[in-house]
C-alpha cells in the first residue's frame, strides 16, 4: 500500500500509475485529510474487472419462501 500527498502525488505520478495499473493500492491524502484511492478506471479493450455470467455463482442464497407474501402485509392484500 502506498500513501502520499498531493504535493508528492504531482511528483510522482508516472510511478503511481504505474503502481496502481499493477494492483496496488495507493492512497492520496489531502491537505483537508480527505483521502482518495486511485485505480485503473480500464483500458482501451473496456473496463477493468468487467463481470461475466455466472461469476457470482454461489454468493447469493435465497431463502424458499422467497416469493411468499409477507404477514406483516396480509391486511392490505384482502
Amino acid at each position: 500500500m502506498t500513501r502520499v500527498t498531493i504535493a508528492e502525488a504531482r511528483d510522482q505520478l508516472p510511478q503511481l500509475l504505474g503502481a496502481a495499473t499493477s494492483g496496488e493500492s495507493v492512497f492520496i491524502s489531502g491537505d483537508d485529510g480527505q483521502l482518495f484511492r486511485l485505480v485503473p478506471a480500464g483500458s482501451a479493450t473496456g473496463p477493468v474487472g468487467t463481470p461475466q455470467a455466472g461469476s457470482c455463482r454461489g454468493l447469493i442464497e435465497l431463502a424458499d419462501d422467497f416469493d411468499e407474501p409477507l404477514e406483516e402485509l396480509r391486511e392490505y392484500m384482502e
